[in-house]
């Protein structure tokens, strides 16, 4: 793959491996994770979010559109059946109401952008992290772009769902100093209807990169209610010690994530829980302690 889609590149990110990073989002992802805060992030192709508090109605965009695509609903301005994402609505959209969320870049565009960065690289002893979506969707993409990452002597850490071919992850590995590795719910069936998917192939992605790889991670994203029980974490901590993972990072839930939905052609419904708190994050850390696991908690 010559080229992948985007859809964020984020500055001065600190919760994404060590130092200042930049993290570059993926489009494209094989869970679909009830709590997503990147909902835009499922699908792999651009699409077409409408911000409805920002349009005004004057309806400009409805003859940009060849597809004919554009409706005049209330709350929704785009039949995705008809929308080809081509972004010519959005261009005449002088209230940004309408934005293309996807952007196809070549290795050589990307890393001349990445680049851009490195002062603040040297300093912090930062670097690039590649997120999503997810990561290894577009890893023939990340075959070319990884060794010309490592030509500049960057920092690359991969954050994954875990869902991916191993033989595909197995030949980048040489070219990775750090992955991120999300383990959200031990129990299959339960994880199952909480991302749409067990996770039979995501626990054995991560024995095997418990063998080949020093610097993997276990992050969990904290969801109330959903995979902060004692008996979950006790059965995450006993997978991470059978892998001979002493430590874990906890990331709080945020519902920030759900302003997003209206936005786009989504199948995620609002989970109406409220935000992670201080104390949600020290009793789980608690929990993990006792079971001989280290917990990071991010702010």
């Amino acid at each position: 793959m010559d080229s992948a889609i985007l859809f964020d590149i984020q500055r001065f990110s600190l919760h994404d491996g060590p130092g200042i990073r930049t993290t570059v989002f993926f489009k494209g992802c094989p869970l679909r994770c009830a709590w997503c805060q990147n909902p835009e992030s499922w699908k792999e192709k651009p699409e077409i979010a409408f911000y409805e508090h920002l349009c005004r109605r004057c309806f400009n965009c409805l003859p940009a559109c060849e597809e004919k695509a554009i409706v005049q609903h209330v709350h929704r301005r785009v039949d995705t059946a008809k929308c080809t994402s081509c972004g010519k609505c959005a261009d005449t959209c002088v209230d940004t109401a309408l934005r293309v969320v996807g952007r196809e870049w070549d290795v050589g565009t990307l890393v001349d952008e990445l680049v851009k960065d490195c002062d603040y690289f040297e300093d912090s002893g930062g670097g690039v992290t590649l997120s999503g979506g997810e990561p290894m969707l577009q890893a023939g993409f990340l075959k070319a772009l990884l060794p010309e990452l490592k030509k500049r002597e960057l920092h690359v850490t991969l954050e994954t769902c875990g869902v991916f071919t191993w033989g595909r992850m197995e030949s980048l590995l040489p070219f990775l100093d750090l992955v991120f590795y999300d383990l959200k719910i031990m129990d299959g069936d339960t994880h199952a209807g909480f991302t749409g998917s067990d996770n039979t192939l995501i626990l054995d992605n991560f024995t095997g990169l418990s063998k080949n790889l020093k610097n993997l991670q276990a992050r969990m994203p904290v969801i109330p209610g959903v995979n902060d029980s004692r008996a979950n974490i006790a059965a995450t901590a006993e997978f991470l010690k059978m892998n001979d993972r002493d430590s874990i990072h906890c990331l709080p839930y945020h519902n920030m994530g759900e302003a997003k939905i209206p936005r786009l052609t989504t199948c995620q419904k609002s989970l109406n829980l409220e935000s992670s708190t201080a104390e949600d994050l020290t009793r789980v850390k608690a929990l993990f302690e006792t079971q001989g696991v280290e917990a990071i908690i991010y702010e």
